[in-house]
């Protein structure tokens, strides 16, 4: 099986796995999060790192999505994993936002490598964009010319 991992700096990754839940609740046994909390070292996380990820077989591989790219959770997971043997199976991208987690949760059994990571860098990219909200007194002003 692959797991969807979230990784943040606080409660962002919570945060996306609580968001998942709205929209593939069934899916979301498949999705582990772990944060680098507040006054916690990056030793600390690695610990709870590799605790989240106990209950994996040796045949499960990762879709890893972090907050920051360079990162001490990114970092951290990439050398846990390295430990564990998966880091060669693993996909890992930065930037993590819930597009980004719905969509790998959605393609993550469909695509692989750099197929999956195109198609969740690709949705995300397309999500980001200028909310412009137009004022019925605009349109009425452009009605009278």
């Amino acid at each position: 099986m692959k797991y969807l991992v979230l990784v943040s700096h606080g409660g962002l990754a919570a945060g996306v796995q609580s968001s998942l839940k709205m929209f593939a609740g069934d899916k979301t046994d498949q999705v582990i999060a772990v944060g680098l909390q507040e006054g916690k070292s990056v030793d600390d996380f690695a610990v709870d790192f590799t605790q989240a990820l106990s209950g994996l077989s040796a045949d499960d591989s990762v879709l890893v999505l972090a907050d920051i790219v360079g990162g001490s959770p990114l970092t951290t997971a990439a050398s846990v994993l390295a430990d564990m043997g998966k880091l060669d199976s693993a996909v890992i991208l930065g930037g993590l936002n819930l597009t980004m987690g719905l969509t790998g949760l959605v393609m993550k059994d469909i695509l692989d490598g750099k197929e999956l990571a195109q198609a969740i860098l690709s949705e995300a990219t397309a999500a980001l964009q200028e909310f412009e909200v137009v004022s019925d007194a605009a349109d009425e002003d452009e009605d009278d010319i």
